[in-house]
C-alpha cells in the first residue's frame, strides 16, 4: 500500500520539504497550482483527508502525523523528526564526506558519500506537479544529488578505488551530460588505468557534445587530462583531480550549506 494519488504525494512531499513548519492555506494552494482554482481550499482539504487515510492504511495511526493548524498559522504540516527524514540524513552525510575529502581522508569520504547517495532511488520530482515551487525544489535537490556523486567519484579516484568507477560515471553522464567535472573524472579514471584509447574517446565525445550542443570549446581541465594520457602520466592525472578538489573546497568555504528543510 502506498500514496498513489499524485496530488496527495505532492501534499506529503511539500510537508516533508517544510518539515517542522506549517504551510499556510494560501501558500499551499500556490505550491500545488501555479494558478490556484477557486475551489483550491476545498480541494486541499479533501486531499489532506485522503492523505491521512492513505497513511493510516500503510500504518495505523500514521495519518495523525499530518497536523491541521488553526488560528494565525492556519494550514497543514507534518510531525516528523529530522532522523526520520532522508534529506537531513543526506545533508549530514554529504557534509561529513566533503570535510573528509578536503582533509585528505579519502577512505572516510568515500564511506560517508556512499551512505549519502545510497539514500536516493533516482532523480527527485518525477511524479510531482510542474509548478514553480516544485520545479525550483526539484532543480535544487537534483543538483545536490549530482554534486554528492561528483564528490564521491573524486574521493574514490583519490582513494584508488576505481574498479567499476568508469561505469558509474558514464551512468551519471547519461543523466547530466553537460557536467564538465564528470567528463574530467571519466578521463582521469581511464588514464589511471593506462587506457589511453578510452581516455581519448571520452575526450572526443565531450568535445563533440560541448561544441554541437553548447557552442563551447573543450574545457581546459579535460584538455589537461588528454595531455596526461598522451604522456602516460598517471601522476599528473591524479594531481589534476586533487587540484580540482582543492579549488572546490575553497569555493565551498564561501557558501553556507542549505538548511535541510530549505534545499
Amino acid at each position: 500500500m502506498s500514496v498513489t494519488s499524485p496530488v496527495r504525494r505532492a501534499v506529503l512531499t511539500a510537508c516533508l520539504l517544510r518539515f517542522g513548519r506549517p504551510i499556510g492555506i494560501t501558500e499551499f494552494s500556490e505550491i500545488l497550482w501555479d494558478d490556484p482554482p477557486v475551489s483550491a481550499t476545498a480541494n486541499l482539504r479533501s486531499h489532506v483527508t485522503g492523505l491521512r487515510r492513505d497513511l493510516d492504511e500503510i500504518e495505523p495511526g500514521l495519518g495523525d502525523r499530518v497536523k491541521t493548524y488553526r488560528g494565525g498559522q492556519c494550514g497543514y504540516g507534518l510531525e516528523i523528526a529530522a532522523e526520520e527524514f532522508d534529506l537531513p540524513r543526506f545533508t549530514s552525510a554529504v557534509e561529513r564526506g566533503r570535510k573528509s575529502l578536503t582533509d585528505g581522508s579519502h577512505e572516510s569520504a568515500v564511506e560517508a558519500l556512499e551512505l549519502a547517495v545510497g539514500l536516493w532511488n533516482g532523480p527527485f520530482g518525477q511524479d510531482l506537479p510542474p509548478t514553480r515551487w516544485f520545479s525550483s525544489h526539484t532543480a535544487g535537490l537534483n543538483n545536490l544529488r549530482l554534486d554528492a556523486y561528483q564528490d564521491l567519484f573524486t574521493a574514490s579516484v583519490l582513494a584508488g578505488r576505481t574498479s567499476m568507477l568508469s561505469y558509474r560515471i558514464e551512468s551519471l553522464i547519461a543523466e547530466a551530460p553537460y557536467r564538465q567535472h564528470l567528463w574530467e573524472l571519466l578521463a582521469a579514471v581511464h588514464c589511471l588505468h593506462g587506457d589511453t584509447a578510452s581516455t581519448l574517446s571520452a575526450v572526443r565525445r565531450c568535445q563533440k557534445l560541448f561544441a554541437e550542443d553548447l557552442g563551447l570549446d573543450l574545457p581546459p581541465g579535460i584538455e589537461a587530462m588528454r595531455t596526461a594520457a598522451l604522456n602516460w602520466d598517471r601522476e599528473e592525472a591524479m594531481r589534476l583531480v586533487a587540484s580540482r578538489t582543492r579549488a572546490s573546497a575553497q569555493g565551498c568555504r564561501c557558501r553556507r550549506p542549505p538548511h535541510p528543510s530549505s534545499p
